[in-house]
């Protein structure tokens, strides 16, 4: 069970967009890499296509390594560690560390 999903809200805690926090758009498991919408932008190349007539330099969002974000409770509103815990039916949740919410 991964600690960042996908539509969690992390806050990233090194590099150039830190303190931010965003969306996450995609997790990458094998690489230990997420997309955050918005953060991370790098600029990209592309070239004219028949599918894409304009060409030129576009703005994207890069892959942040899955050390560098902290996920944000939804109760507490701050960038906190994540923990496990198991409801009375054998389920695995994740919940916050600090206030010991669902997440």
């Amino acid at each position: 069970m991964a600690k960042i999903r996908k539509n969690d809200t992390v806050m990233i805690m090194n590099g150039k967009d830190k303190g931010k926090t965003g969306k996450v758009l995609s997790v990458f498991l094998k690489q230990d890499r997420v997309l955050v919408q918005g953060l991370n932008l790098v600029k990209k190349h592309a070239r004219r296509t028949k599918e894409d007539q304009q060409g030129g330099i576009i703005q994207r969002e890069g892959p942040i390594h899955i050390s560098n974000l902290m996920a944000v409770c939804q109760k507490c509103d701050r960038p906190t560690r994540v923990g496990f815990s198991t409801l009375s039916d054998g389920t695995k949740i994740r919940i916050c560390k600090r206030c010991k919410e669902l997440i």
